[in-house]
């Protein structure tokens, strides 16, 4: 007797066939070919989340107003599609994978993965019809996960076949950093689509890849639809798909905007190093770190008699470029404590050892990554000598300078050997700045006090300590301070 509860002649076979896949992890149904479904194994019922046979529908037609359907996308599969029918129909199938979703659920509640066929009888006639399943939901699910995340990760990727070499995922990074669209990408080969072609190690990741070995980061020429190429770091990391499928997930960092500021910064450095050689005022370009001598331009050579060749690569004290070893650590702590120095008056001496006075101003810079001191000289030597010829016609012709008063005594003094002091170093605040501009503009004390809202001894006050500041003795001295040095009138902080 079979599960049907009537007698048959090959009632042995099958009771055999019922113990053999009882046990496989795999579902199994045997429909009649009436129709009817007549067993199934433990496995088969758990797919489906039912605890009995005739909670399957007992018939195939059953089976359809219990369970939905539909290919994998969504798209509903016919009736006469349904495997138990398309088995009924004498139509033996492999490897069909379905979304399966109980009468009722909204959601599909398994991934089936199914293939059927037929057992004849000795006449060759239909006796036993097999559906075999395969609960893929669980890998399904994986997939779907590892898709959205892949789609939705920002950092540009595409995965490739080892098998075939064939691109079979590309994300929306991908296409937005190459301008490819997916129907150019999905489908195509390396060989049509060579992401690799424009690596620094074309052929050895192109032998990793086909090992399924991972491909270390690398840069690379990213082919463009437009033609020409996008650089990008690029990586290969293997991976395993559905159905265990070994893949190649290649992963991509756009290095385009690196390559343009790197341009930028070669550009910038190119017309540096042209506006610094051909500059007319004597420049000097030396190293932070050991003061030695990278590039001198054509007026510095021109002022010192030095060769090119000369020079550079030569620290400032092997060629004795400074009056004194004295000036030249000046100049060193200089740089060294505020990084800058503006016009401040030393004495350089040439190759053949005559001194020029100059104006020298330092200022740190950063060239090739390397930290140096550019420095710009001003040759005021022929000014000093018209200074001290004036001075000495005056006293030539003033022999008898008894009758000249002491202050002009001390202004020729002052005249012949100048003190040398930092103007940058006299810095006013806002108060005293405000004041020297009234001063310059001929105010009194009074109205001084009247402009400022002040009372006249706070303003006298003032005008002492800018007097000490700036060594003057009388508003004419203070008016000619302010007017030799272009004081910026407000520059300082405010008491």
């Amino acid at each position: 007797m079979d599960l049907t509860g009537e007698r048959t002649t090959d009632q042995p076979n099958r009771q055999q066939l019922h113990r053999i896949v009882a046990g496989l992890s795999d579902g199994v149904i045997l429909i009649e070919p009436d129709g009817r479904i007549v067993w199934a194994n433990d496995a088969a019922l758990a797919m489906h989340g039912c605890s009995e046979v005739s909670d399957l529908g007992r018939t195939t037609a059953g089976y359809r107003r219990h369970f939905r359907l539909a290919y994998r996308g969504g798209r509903a599969v016919p009736a006469d599609a349904y495997p138990m029918d398309r088995l009924l129909a004498g139509d033996a199938f492999e490897d069909v994978v379905l979304d399966v979703c109980r009468t009722g659920h909204p959601e599909p509640d398994w991934v089936h993965r199914e293939r059927g066929f037929i057992l004849n009888d000795a006449d060759g006639k239909p006796d036993c019809l097999v559906l075999v399943i395969c609960d893929a939901t669980e890998a399904y699910e994986a997939e779907e996960r590892f898709e959205s995340m892949f789609n939705a990760n920002p950092a540009p990727a595409l995965i490739a076949r080892i098998d075939d070499l064939r691109f079979v995922r590309v994300n929306e990074g991908f296409l937005e950093l190459s301008g490819w669209r997916e129907d150019e990408v999905v489908g195509r080969t390396i060989y049509e689509l060579d992401i690799l072609a424009g690596a620094v190690r074309k052929e050895e990741a192109k032998a990793l890849f086909g090992k399924g070995r991972t491909v270390p980061q690398m840069e690379a020429e990213l082919p463009l639809p437009s033609g020409g190429g996008k650089l990008v770091l690029l990586a290969g990391h293997p991976a395993e798909m559905q159905d265990n499928e070994p893949c190649m997930i290649f992963t991509f960092a756009d290095l385009e905007p690196r390559r343009r500021a790197e341009e930028a910064l070669r550009q910038s450095e190119e017309r540096f190093a042209t506006a610094f050689r051909f500059a007319p005022v004597p420049m000097l370009l030396s190293s932070l770190d050991g003061h030695r001598i990278l590039n001198a331009n054509h007026a510095f050579l021109n002022l010192t008699g030095w060769s090119y060749e000369a020079v550079i690569g030569r620290r400032p004290a092997d060629i004795e470029l400074w009056e004194t070893s004295a000036t030249r650590r000046e100049i060193e702590r200089r740089v060294s404590e505020s990084g800058s120095f503006r016009n401040h008056e030393l004495r350089l001496k040439t190759k053949d050892g005559a001194l020029v006075t100059c104006l020298v101003s330092a200022e740190t810079v950063t060239i090739n990554s390397q930290h140096c001191i550019l420095a710009a000289l001003q040759d005021i030597s022929e000014r000093k000598r018209t200074e001290l010829d004036l001075i000495a016609a005056i006293e030539g012709a003033m022999q008898d300078s008894s009758w000249l008063s002491q202050k002009i005594m001390d202004r020729l003094a002052a005249l012949r050997s100048p003190e040398k002091t930092d103007v940058a170093a006299v810095s006013l605040t806002a108060r005293e700045g405000e004041v020297l501009a009234l001063i310059s503009r001929g105010k009194s004390d009074a109205a001084i006090a009247d402009t400022l809202s002040l009372k006249r001894t706070t303003v006298r006050n003032h005008v002492a300590r800018l007097y000490a500041k700036i060594g003057a003795h009388s508003r004419a001295e203070a008016i000619i301070w302010a007017r030799d040095r272009g004081h910026q009138i407000g520059a300082g902080t405010s008491d």
